[in-house]
């Protein structure tokens, strides 16, 4: 027997996600900051800042559903709107969270990113990140959730083989941004050292981590990727790593490239990789999924013309329900009426004999008759 499988979400192509962690002392002072700049110097629209807690109070005019809990681990929220492209408009929120256990503050505060643009994303347009988080390398946002692993930067393989395969394992199957492991035929100048993600759009930049392997490190390297991701490393080359698992359309072959110049000049092919696997429809892991629908129906920074919208909409859903009610308590009231004449009519033939009545002509004009048809229409408006 054939079993139907669900197939499993994917991130819209209007979205983008992120999910780090920020080492630093402060967190959410260096977000605070670079919104209120941002704003200043007309980046933003505008954004605001909630307590987890008020971000979902429920009332009468914004009602709220548990949906818009980003959990009882939730520090701060933030939500922020700009434009792009002149006319698109993009809104984001991004949450801050404490560490699992109290053991843990050394790893830092979890922050997940959630923004959602009008049409399908650009990776030429702002990141979200930097929307939020200082575009400076002193702002210890840019770390993965992965220990051991940062954004923008070159990230060196350990040299202990265990920790190499354990590393491209769960960046594989956990982390929410887009890997490379890249290998060094040689060991490169100061122009090679830097990270390839700088030659990558705005968007895009803050998405990718970079893997580099030392020239001895090609067999540690190659029997990681084959063992783990079933994948090899070229000497000198350089590989886009799958999900786990991999989507449908990931080609091994075809995210590797087998030679990389690490001499400071733009690698062409290998860029084209990256795009090219971050335009592939990727899963929705659960806590995206989560931090999307918070976006969507949990969101409060509205405009003006937003806010008159949304007024306007309630007072018609409420004109609704009132109009229903209404209309409900007119039925009960008619189906009593019909109940006590019913009554009345049967007490007072009770100790006579009634007249014999045509079948049909009698059922029809018959108290009993008034009093199911009014007990019939007011069930059919409660369905």
């Amino acid at each position: 027997m054939v079993k139907n499988s669900i197939p499993s979400p994917t991130v819209p192509d209007t979205v983008w996600l992120a999910r780090g962690r920020h080492t630093g002392p402060e967190p959410e002072l260096d977000v605070r900051r670079n919104l209120i700049a941002l704003k200043a110097a007309g980046g933003l629209d505008d954004f605001l800042e909630l307590d987890p807690v008020e971000a979902v109070r429920s009332t009468a005019l914004y009602p709220r559903d548990a949906s818009a809990d980003p959990g009882p681990s939730a520090r701060r929220l933030f939500e922020a709107r700009w434009r792009v492209a002149e006319d698109v408009t993009v809104r984001a929120q991004l949450t801050t969270y404490d560490p699992p256990a109290r053991g843990d503050a050394a790893e830092g505060v979890t922050w997940i990113l959630a923004a959602e643009a009008e049409r399908a994303w650009d990776a030429r347009w702002p990141s979200p990140a930097t929307m939020f988080w200082p575009d400076s390398s002193r702002a210890e946002w840019d770390h993965d959730t992965v220990p051991g692993v940062r954004l923008r930067t070159v990230n060196h393989l350990p040299k202990d083989d265990d920790e190499v395969r354990r590393r491209l394992r769960d960046c594989a199957r956990s982390s929410w941004f887009v890997h490379v492991v890249v290998h060094e035929a040689m060991t490169p100048d100061a122009r090679g050292q830097r990270p390839l993600a700088e030659f990558l759009p705005p968007s895009l930049r803050d998405r990718v981590v970079e893997h580099r392997g030392t020239p001895e490190q090609a067999r540690i390297a190659d029997f990681a990727l084959q063992r783990e991701l079933k994948l090899r490393m070229p000497r000198g080359g350089a590989v886009v790593l799958p999900t786990v698992p991999p989507a449908p359309d990931y080609d091994p072959e075809h995210f590797t490239v087998r030679t990389i110049f690490l001499d400071g000049s733009e690698p062409v092919e290998f860029l084209g990789r990256i795009i090219e696997f971050a335009a592939l429809p990727r899963p929705l892991p659960a806590e995206a999924e989560q931090a999307l629908t918070r976006l969507r129906r949990g969101w409060h920074l509205l405009s003006p013309e937003e806010e008159l919208a949304h007024a306007r909409d309630m007072v018609a859903r409420y004109a609704h329900a009132l109009e229903a009610m209404t209309e409900s308590r007119d039925l009960y009231r008619e189906a009593a009426e019909a109940a006590q004449a019913a009554l009345a009519e049967a007490a007072r033939g009770a100790g006579a004999p009634r007249p014999a009545l045509p079948g049909p002509a009698g059922e029809e004009g018959s108290p009993l008759s008034g009093l199911t048809k009014a007990f019939g229409r007011l069930r059919g408006t409660n369905k």
